[in-house]
């Protein structure tokens, strides 16, 4: 994967509306959006300020982009969801600002089962043929590198990368500032800090890098490191290791967002390391 920027994605399409470009009647658009050619435009569209379509993008149904966000060419953004009991109902996608969405990337909005809306968070980042389903919900400042496949009603937390083919299941969360690995098989929910590797993706450790990267002290990352033991130690069940770390770290606001994370629960099993997962089978 390239370098990606941490800020605003850079503008190279002059200010205007091409003429080979439809843009429907109803569609709002803000201050000094670019559309460039052979775009199209839907009715129920809102393009917040500074906008940018390069070429050949197309954005339908009830979606909403944010300021300062660039789309690339062949990129289908709110269209209908890739579901079968779709029937029409008013769904909503809604993008954040500051978002880079490359080529080929296809966004779809919500539907009746899971609360009739998609939500993409600001500043992320979406290389090409990613794929967003219905009823996700994406965090901030979340990277999805080329051909990434996130199935519907799944739930990314912020600071999320996720590398190159990788595929989540339905319904599965990932926590802030976990890492999936390229071609990763995702089928069970990644704890915040985590990283999943392997098809199926086995929990293999801590995003140690992203941890780093992001200014995170070493005395967190050590405490990270030894409650991550201790919750995925072979003695005892997932729950009594769960409320010996809680006492043991009683005052560590990540350790606990990991366990609030686990209590929680979801849809989808908690990721676990292999041995973990094979000791228990």
């Amino acid at each position: 994967m390239g370098e990606i920027s941490g800020s605003a994605p850079q503008r190279k399409t002059p200010v205007g509306i091409h003429p080979s470009s439809v843009i429907e009647a109803g569609a709002t658009l803000g201050k000094d959006v670019a559309i460039g050619p052979f775009c199209h435009v839907g009715a129920d569209v809102v393009l917040g300020d500074n906008v940018e379509l390069l070429s050949h993008v197309a954005v339908a149904g009830r979606t909403s982009i944010g300021a300062r966000t660039r789309i690339f060419p062949f990129a289908s953004i709110g269209h209908e969801p890739q579901d079968l009991k779709f029937h029409g109902e008013e769904s909503v996608l809604v993008i954040g600002a500051d978002c880079l969405i490359r080529e080929g990337v296809t966004m779809n909005p919500g539907t009746e089962g899971g609360g009739l809306k998609t939500v993409v968070g600001d500043r992320c980042t979406f290389l090409a043929n990613s794929h967003i389903a219905h009823d996700v919900h994406v965090g901030d400042s979340v990277i999805l590198s080329n051909n990434v496949m996130i199935a519907g009603h799944c739930r990314l937390g912020s600071f999320v990368i996720v590398g190159g083919g990788a595929a989540m299941h339905q319904f599965v969360r990932i926590g802030d500032h976990a890492f999936v690995g390229g071609m990763a098989g995702v089928e069970n929910d990644v704890i915040p800090y985590g990283m999943a590797l392997g098809n199926r993706a086995n929990l293999a450790g801590l995003n140690l890098v992203g941890l780093k990267r992001r200014g995170f002290s070493r005395e967190s990352i050590h405490d990270l490191r030894r409650a991550y033991r201790l919750l995925f130690a072979q003695e005892g069940t997932l729950k009594e290791r769960v409320e010996d770390v809680a006492a043991e770290f009683a005052t560590h606001p990540q350790v606990h967002e990991i366990l609030d994370f686990i209590r929680e629960g979801g849809d989808r099993a908690i990721c676990t390391p292999r041995e973990v997962r094979d000791s228990a089978a």
